[in-house]
């Protein structure tokens, strides 16, 4: 090899090297805590904002994950791992882990996810200047309790006696209950809560409401609920229970009837707001955000499995019908 030729060779080695060095100095590292048991479809969105705000996952962002998988007391050893890795962000989905991450650092950023009030919750101070480290988006999901059982009765006149299942261990449960309570009150009708943290003890709270001749159903928003949204279907199903859920994705698997926020627009929103902090603003000055998109999916074919009658009201209200 020619010396003039070497030398070029040897400064494209070196050029190449400086570049990947570079490349690494850029690739920002963020953490995502959530309470629940993996990725969902959802999530798509905070990757679709990101990217927006000038981050793509590979190129110039990495995410490190961590899952509780419904164990709620393990959020505060996960975020604290997160922090000892020096991520520069961390976005949570669930109130739990929103909690747990700003618990463990008073100064990364967190952009949060969640369903509950984050002023009442102490997240931020207040909704528009929410102060502090963290910022995000409240889907506002425990004030849609009392507008589910209005859906329900709608759907299935005539109902008297309405169970709900709740995951004792998550935090929203005996909030969401009250609310509940206070929304069949209202519409004269009665509330029969039953809980369940695990497999065996979701057939256990089917035949109790069985029991109780329970005349339909709602569930609440919970990690482990949602994971186990396929046995809840099939025992829907097996005891001709009636149900309505905080998430299309139970609907999309066969469930009778959704009412909830868009949570891919949810996480979009995040996703902006993370690219935003990224990008040198503070959370402090980022006001809360709220859902803005609300939407009534129905599956027709559970409804006629069902053998029910389904209203042209409530055909006409609903966003999206599944055939």
């Amino acid at each position: 090899m020619k010396r003039r030729d070497f030398i070029a060779l040897l400064g494209t080695a070196f050029s190449s090297t400086l570049g990947a060095h570079a490349q690494q100095q850029t690739m920002s590292v963020i953490g995502y805590l959530s309470g629940a048991s993996g990725p969902g479809p959802d999530e798509d969105g905070l990757g679709q904002g990101l990217a927006e705000g000038g981050y793509v996952l590979g190129r110039n962002l990495n995410i490190e994950y961590r899952w509780a998988e419904g164990q709620f007391d393990r959020l505060p050893a996960l975020a604290a791992d997160l922090t000892s890795r020096g991520v520069v962000l961390i976005t949570t989905a669930t109130l739990p882990a929103a909690m747990a991450a700003k618990a463990a650092t008073p100064t990364t950023p967190v952009v949060f996810v969640i369903g509950e009030d984050p002023v009442e919750a102490g997240l931020v101070a207040s909704l528009n200047r929410p102060g502090g480290n963290a910022t995000g988006v409240s889907d506002f999901v425990n004030q849609l309790v009392a507008k589910r059982l209005d859906l329900l009765q709608q759907a299935v006149p005539g109902t008297a006696l309405i169970g709900l299942l709740v995951n004792p261990s998550n935090p929203n449960a005996e909030p969401d209950a009250k609310e509940a309570r206070a929304g069949v009150k209202a519409l004269g009708q009665k509330l029969l809560v039953v809980k369940a943290t695990s497999d065996r003890e979701l057939e256990a709270a089917f035949e109790t409401l069985a029991q109780e001749r329970a005349d339909a159903l709602t569930v609440n928003i919970d990690p482990f609920l949602f994971r186990a949204h396929d046995q809840i279907i099939s025992l829907a199903a097996r005891y001709g229970l009636p149900a309505i859920y905080p998430v299309r994705a139970f609907v999309d698997a066969g469930g009778l009837m959704s009412y909830s926020p868009n949570r891919l627009v949810s996480w979009h929103q995040a996703g902006l707001y993370a690219a935003r902090i990224l990008h040198g603003e503070k959370p402090a000055d980022l006001p809360v955000q709220r859902a803005n998109r609300v939407e009534l999916v129905i599956n027709l074919k559970t409804w006629k499995a069902l053998g029910l009658n389904i209203s042209a009201l409530i055909l006409a209200r609903a966003d999206e019908v599944i055939e």
